[in-house]
């Protein structure tokens, strides 16, 4: 019976919190009450309060469950076969992915954009963000594939700041569903300036189904700017679920 009753609990708390991630994803901290929660998730208002004490709780969760995922995501990007550089532009694309696809990302996003409205303290995504990119620019140095002069850690700073600036750009002015296809465009600006030995001129492209070079240090035409292969079925299973749960109100 205790079991039965934690599971029943477990299955209240998620449902409330992602009923509560989609409409925060929709229509922000401020536009969202504890009632909206309750008739979304079919569930009652003493129910939120029970579980999470208070909408600013409820909130807190959303962003800890949106960056929940963030260890695992990074381990996917750790095969040492695949050159650092490709493995970075790889993450950008799951990571845009999950911003424009997934509610619960999309709702720690917003709420972190609107910490100062919250009345609790949300964690900072970018500490992990910005770890996990100067790896990867470290890796690339002492493979012999970075530029000379980019330093990993102050350049991992800029690239999560300008790669986040432009994703909420990218969907203030053109929606989410563009943010995969306008990354490619960031990369092709982005990307010669990391490399060691950039090819002027030619684009970085691979195509999808191509197989990731064995060499360490590989050209900057053999990096894949476009959706790539690697985590993308586990990504798309995951945020397809969810875009299935959270329909956009009409």
């Amino acid at each position: 019976m205790r079991k039965i009753l934690q599971e029943r609990a477990r299955a209240t708390r998620r449902s409330l919190l992602e009923a509560a991630a989609c409409l925060f994803a929709q229509q922000g901290y401020a536009g969202t009450s504890v009632n909206d929660i309750s008739a979304r998730s079919g569930r009652t208002s003493g129910s939120v309060y029970f579980h999470y004490s208070s909408k600013e709780g409820i909130a807190q969760a959303v962003v800890r469950e949106g960056f929940a995922t963030w260890p695992s995501l990074v381990h996917r990007y750790d095969d040492p076969s695949v050159p650092p550089l490709e493995r970075l532009v790889a993450l950008s694309y799951d990571i845009a992915r999950a911003l424009a696809e997934d509610s619960v990302t999309r709702a720690g996003a917003r709420l972190w954009a609107e910490r100062h409205t919250i009345n609790v303290e949300l964690p900072d995504p970018f500490v992990l963000w910005m770890t996990a990119v100067t790896r990867l620019l470290a890796q690339a140095r002492a493979g012999g594939c970075l530029a000379a002069g980019v330093r990993p850690a102050a350049t991992a700073r800029t690239l999560v700041r300008a790669f986040y600036g432009f994703c909420t750009l990218t969907e203030a002015l053109e929606g989410s569903h563009a943010l995969t296809v306008r990354l490619s465009d960031w990369w092709q600006l982005t990307l010669p300036a990391l490399q060691q030995d950039p090819r002027a001129g030619q684009a970085p492209t691979l195509p999808a189904a191509a197989s990731p070079p064995t060499d360490n240090c590989p050209p900057s035409h053999a990096l894949s700017l476009g959706a790539p292969a690697t985590g993308e079925r586990k990504r798309t299973a995951r945020t397809s679920e969810r875009a299935t749960n959270c329909p956009e109100r009409q």
